[in-house]
């Protein structure tokens, strides 16, 4: 994107910049998402949102409004939506849509870890987040994206990029193919038990927490464009998957990818320090969950694979079939530890008196 017009796009908020200097980010495989370094003074951050896979740009907005409101206290740092000269929360140019963000200062993120301070912190933060959404009317949010985590409807989708990728995409990813169809139905009872709906982050994978450089507290979650109605599981699971891997999400080196049980335990462990409850059908279902989350984000990176990468944003040929082959070796792995899985839940939650 030319600097000319990114600079054009940011005076049409209600900022004062005095010399700017804009550095792409490149965390993200939705947006695109620029860091604004202001001399002297505050950060901002400046999103063009796809607006082809967020359809209703200013329903998006408003969900992340609604919840910032409540995503504050005194152990979650928050930022603000900063608004339009027009006051509105999206900035429209042309057929493309902007957003500007406040940035927390003195923040990082990470992609994986080995520390069990930072897996502390990450249940910490998942716990503390759900705990001050609990009361919130889900029926005031927007569904974002349709049946973003809903197993079913991604196994379809699959099935059906099956029947329209070339014979050599099949060849190539057979291996995966025949692991999607084999081991699908380990999940389905998610989607048969009655499990309650709560306002989930839906996205909850290690890098959209921001910790503090220096202490290296976990501050709050970031890219809430899919914070809609969902499963726990689905925020568990997700975080699981990340923050005890200690691996890339495209790890191509499968000797890498671990179950780090140490770092689960923290994990657990920090997640329970807040005060809200999970149902009996929940608490049953964690254990699967750290299992159906990797599974599922394999299935879709696998579906577009084959459909030759028209979703997530791809650097080389074959990455959406590495991200696939690297979750997947982690759902193997969270499927074999199920009952040291199970065994250190219950530990936390008696613990905990959870």
């Amino acid at each position: 994107m030319d600097d000319l017009v990114l600079a054009f796009i940011l005076d049409q908020f209600k900022v004062k910049l005095k010399k700017v200097t804009i550095s792409p980010i490149n965390e993200g495989f939705i947006n695109d998402t620029y860091l604004i370094s202001d001399l002297n003074g505050p950060h901002y951050v400046l999103q063009k949102i796809n607006h082809t896979i967020f359809t209703d740009v200013n329903a998006l907005q408003l969900n992340i409004k609604q919840a910032l409101h409540v995503l504050k206290n005194s152990d979650y740092t928050t930022f603000s939506i900063i608004k339009t000269l027009e006051n509105s929360l999206v900035y429209q140019h042309n057929d493309t849509y902007w957003r500007l963000y406040s940035f927390v200062p003195n923040s990082e993120v990470f992609s994986y870890t080995s520390d069990v301070n930072i897996a502390f912190e990450a249940g910490r933060l998942l716990g503390n987040f759900h705990s001050l959404l609990k009361h919130v009317n889900i029926d005031n949010f927007t569904t974002t994206i349709a049946n973003l985590n809903h197993l079913p409807s991604k196994i379809n989708e699959f099935q059906e990029s099956l029947e329209k990728t070339s014979k050599q995409l099949h060849k190539t990813a057979s291996n995966e193919i025949t692991f999607a169809l084999t081991n699908k139905a380990y999940f389905e009872t998610f989607y048969t038990t009655k499990l309650p709906c709560r306002l989930c982050h839906n996205d909850t994978k290690l890098n959209n927490i921001l910790f503090d450089k220096t202490s290296k507290k976990a501050l709050c979650l970031v890219d809430l464009d899919t914070l809609m109605a969902g499963y726990f599981h689905y925020d568990f699971g997700d975080a699981v998957r990340t923050v005890v891997s200690e691996s890339k999400e495209d790890e191509q080196v499968i000797t890498n990818i671990n179950f780090n049980l140490t770092l689960f335990e923290e994990f657990v462990k920090g997640m329970f320090t807040h005060n809200f409850k999970l149902t009996e059908k929940e608490i049953k279902l964690l254990p699967i969950s750290c299992a159906l989350m990797p599974f599922m984000h394999g299935l879709r990176a696998l579906t577009d694979y084959l459909n030759g990468n028209i979703y997530y944003k791809v650097s080389y040929k074959n990455q959406n079939l590495d991200r696939c082959i690297s979750l997947f070796e982690f759902t193997k792995k969270a499927l074999k530890y199920q009952d040291d899985i199970t065994y250190i839940i219950e530990k936390q939650l008696i613990q905990n008196n959870f």
